[in-house]
């Protein structure tokens, strides 16, 4: 076993030198400068001038989830509800598929966003498309699945001539259909986490709607060691995880030093795409949106949270959501994260400062959900992902995805935060919201920035320098290797 690793002959981003990063015992012990002879008793990776920066972390993913979706159905490309069941019908006429329904699996798609389509989802339609074969699509934030009739009877669940599920309901189906063996879904997940490393992702925090502690345990029991894992808890399980001794941020026995405790998630409100985020000003079709903790419920929990060393991240999109969990965290005293905090009145920006939190968000969103946001929050989107007004607020920001919400590609998530943008012609969305690079770069990996002595040698090696390469590269950076405690775990071409 090596002892001692150098990076040989790299650059740090805005630096024109040459230095030497030497990795003992999984940590950066030292940065010299390049050296043309070699240190006694190490290994010696010649980078010839590539950039290093520390390892890129995606703060809000449910891994099964997305491994999941890259075996189903992708609506993300349907304009309407009738192009949806067009993909369906056009999926189940492929050789092989119309056997599976026939074999008694169901069809599950993934990806739909009805919130910006001119018609509406209905059972009749899937139906159609579906010819008898259970059919189950699930949209992009998770919060709706739109079901055909024999899906319907399939799973016991009653539905309306919409064929839609929406929250609790959907998120139970949406368990139920991750009910596969685990042999085919870890393999699946091992597939999807090779393919984050070679972007430069050390690290996850998952937030899978399960008891993941014991999922991951298995996972790395089976070889898996492609990135570390923060696994969340949720409110039904936190007594159990109370009782087992289990805190945020501990490592857990039998996790090979990648798996540690993850924060309590707790989900307040819906989503924008089912027009359930809990909202200050109603939608024009009606309604505020859903409130599915109140401040008393919320307070509670954050407390429990406190007293048994949990930092709780509070899920909450709308403006009214995102008010009662600020409120919820004074009144509690304690620090944490607001997951998504995508709509927030201006009055709000300064009190996540004030108490400490971290906004952990996911800027694809916001040119994913621009044309959902400006029809259903008109007038008020310069205050919709809000990134740089939450930064200038003192806000901590954490990067991520929400994957399978958007895809597991950290530099897709930097350059919708940089430029606001993508690269289609369209104009920039509230651009005064965007970010600098450097800025984006700390918030991918844990407010780190740039490498230094006496962290983890988690780190990744690029082509080109992240500060200064033109918007195409940046949103595509090439990456050469990935390093998680000074062990390769991609290695393109070195």
């Amino acid at each position: 076993m090596t002892r001692h690793l150098v990076l040989a002959s790299v650059r740090v981003p805005g630096d024109t030198a040459l230095y030497d990063v030497h990795v003992a015992n999984g940590v950066v012990s030292r940065i010299t400068p390049a050296v043309t002879s070699g240190v006694p008793g190490s290994q010696a990776v010649n980078l010839d001038g590539r950039f290093v920066v520390p390892g890129l972390w995606d703060e809000h993913v449910h891994m099964t989830q997305w491994a999941l979706a890259a075996n189903r159905i992708d609506l993300s490309g349907a304009a309407s509800a009738r192009e949806a069941a067009d993909v369906v019908r056009s999926a189940l006429s492929r050789p092989g598929r119309a056997g599976e329904g026939g074999s008694g699996l169901t069809v599950v798609g993934v990806g739909f966003r009805d919130a910006v389509w001119a018609d509406v989802p209905s059972l009749e339609l899937l139906d159609g498309a579906a010819r008898g074969v259970p059919a189950a699509l699930l949209s992009h934030d998770l919060h709706c699945v739109w079901l055909n009739s024999a899906a319907a009877s399939r799973y016991g669940v009653p539905v309306d001539s919409s064929g839609l599920l929406r929250e609790e309901p959907a998120f139970e189906l949406t368990r139920e259909l991750g009910k596969l063996p685990d042999a085919v879904v870890d393999a699946w997940v091992r597939e999807a986490a090779q393919a984050a490393a070679a972007r430069g992702i050390v690290g996850i925090v998952d937030f899978e709607m399960t008891w993941n502690r014991d999922v991951w345990l298995r996972r790395l029991a089976g070889g898996f060691d492609s990135f570390r894992v923060d696994a969340g808890v949720y409110p039904q399980d936190l007594p159990r995880a109370v009782a087992d001794g289990m805190r945020t941020g501990q490592d857990l026995e039998g996790g090979a030093g990648l798996l540690r405790v993850g924060p309590l998630k707790v989900l307040i409100d819906g989503s924008l795409n089912t027009r359930t985020a809990y909202c200050v000003d109603p939608y024009p079709h009606g309604g505020r949106g859903l409130l599915t903790l109140s401040e008393a419920e919320l307070l509670e929990l954050l407390v429990r949270a406190r007293q048994s060393g949990f930092v709780p991240a509070v899920h909450a999109i709308g403006d009214g959501a995102n008010e009662v969990a600020l409120n919820a965290f004074a009144a509690a005293g304690i620090g944490g994260r607001i997951e998504h905090a995508q709509f927030v009145r201006r009055q709000d920006f300064t009190r996540f400062g004030d108490l400490g939190l971290t906004a952990s968000v996911q800027p694809a969103h916001a040119l994913d959900d621009r044309d959902a946001a400006e029809s259903n929050w008109a007038g008020r989107t310069d205050r919709a992902f809000p990134l740089r007004s939450l930064l200038a607020a003192g806000a901590t920001l954490a990067l991520g995805s929400d994957a399978p919400v958007a895809p597991l590609e950290p530099w897709t998530a930097m350059s919708a935060s940089t430029t606001r943008a993508r690269l289609d012609g369209r104009a920039p969305w509230h651009p005064e919201q965007a970010l600098t690079r450097q800025e984006a770069l700390t918030a991918s990996t844990r407010g780190r920035g740039r490498i230094r002595v006496g962290d983890p040698a988690d780190l990744v090696v690029l082509d080109g320098d992240p500060l200064t390469v033109a918007d195409a590269v940046f949103a595509a950076m090439p990456v050469a290797a990935t390093l998680v405690a000074g062990r390769f775990t991609f290695r393109g071409g070195l």
